[in-house]
Parts: structure tokens; C-alpha cells; sequence
């Protein structure tokens, strides 16, 4: 009776749902791998190189379902939580925020207007940043990926990956470096 008393408390620990990041003040999912930093974007990206990531945006807003499907569902699998550790720095900007974000060409905006700006209009959007800006350009014209809304774990997976190892840059079509790996893992 012990070892099936055992064997129930481990499958409920299995079947429990991963637990949420911590909710800040701002009602926004506060994972320990994102960065606290002056929002000026210029600075992120040169720190983001000194680490040797990649520098990626994160824009979320409270009460996002979506967002919190992202941080409770896919960012915490294993996998994906080491592939963000390793290979990423995150900044996290609030859809509705008031805080002065510092674009690349050096315009000051409060986060809701620069979400204006770059053409956000869902979220979670994840923006994933070159390692080189020119300096009269936007974060969203320098983009070298943008993903609006909830995705999978694969999808989210595949695309952390295929940033990281700089896909875009031999012409590799995002969708078919997805339908690639989702092949191989049948």
C-alpha cells in the first residue's frame, strides 16, 4: 500500500501544471531570467553581446492569457528554459506601460507608444534582435524575427534554435526549418 501511495503522490506531481513566474507590480509574469535593465535599447544590445546572447524584447500587458499560457505552459519546459538561459538576454516591455524606452535611433517613447511604433499589436510578441543595429534604425526594422502570440513548445523551441543559429542569415524560411525539425522528432 506504501509504494502505491508513492506512486499516486509522484503522478500528481507529474500532472500538476508548472507553476506561474511571479506576477510584479505591474501584473506582468516576472520570470528570474529577464533582465532589469534602463530600457535604453542601445545599451541592452551591447551587454547582450558582452554575454555573448542574443538580445530579445518581450512585450506582454496584464491579464494576458496568452502571456501566461507562454510562462506557465512553454518558457518553463526544460529545454526551452535553457535555450533562453544560455542564448538569450530578455528585456520585458508592457504593452500599456509608461516606462521610457530608448529605441535604437535614439528615440525616447513611453513603452505604449513605442509598441505603437513598431507595429505591436499582440502579446505576447517576441522580438528577436540582430547583434548589430545600425544607428539610425528601429528595433522593429531591425528585427530578425517577430513572433506574435502563444506558440507551442516546438514552435517556440524551433525558433529560439533557429535565432540562435542564425537561420535567417543563409535564406532558410523560418516555416521550413519548423517543418524540418517537426519531421525528424516523428
Amino acid at each position: 500500500m506504501t509504494r502505491l501511495r508513492l506512486f499516486a503522490a509522484a503522478l500528481a506531481l507529474i500532472a500538476t501544471p508548472a507553476l506561474a513566474a511571479d506576477l510584479g507590480d505591474d501584473g506582468l509574469h516576472k520570470p528570474d531570467w529577464l533582465r532589469e535593465t534602463f530600457k535604453d535599447l542601445r545599451e541592452d544590445l551591447a551587454e547582450a553581446n558582452a554575454e555573448g546572447k542574443r538580445l530579445l524584447i518581450t512585450v506582454e500587458q496584464r491579464g494576458c492569457i496568452y502571456c501566461t499560457k507562454m510562462h506557465e505552459e512553454v518558457f518553463p519546459d526544460p529545454a526551452i528554459d535553457a535555450l533562453i538561459r544560455d542564448h538569450y538576454f530578455v528585456v520585458q516591455m508592457n504593452l500599456f506601460g509608461d516606462v521610457e524606452v530608448t529605441d535604437f535611433d535614439g528615440t525616447v517613447l513611453p513603452e505604449k507608444d513605442m509598441a505603437v511604433r513598431w507595429g505591436v499589436m499582440f502579446t505576447p510578441t517576441l522580438i528577436f534582435l540582430p547583434e548589430e543595429v545600425a544607428a539610425d534604425r528601429t528595433a522593429a526594422e531591425s528585427a530578425v524575427a517577430m513572433m506574435p502570440g502563444a506558440f507551442g513548445k516546438g514552435t517556440t523551441a524551433a525558433l529560439l534554435t533557429w535565432v540562435r543559429d542564425h537561420g535567417y542569415e543563409n535564406g532558410e524560411h523560418f516555416q521550413k526549418f519548423l517543418a524540418s525539425r517537426m519531421s525528424a522528432e516523428d
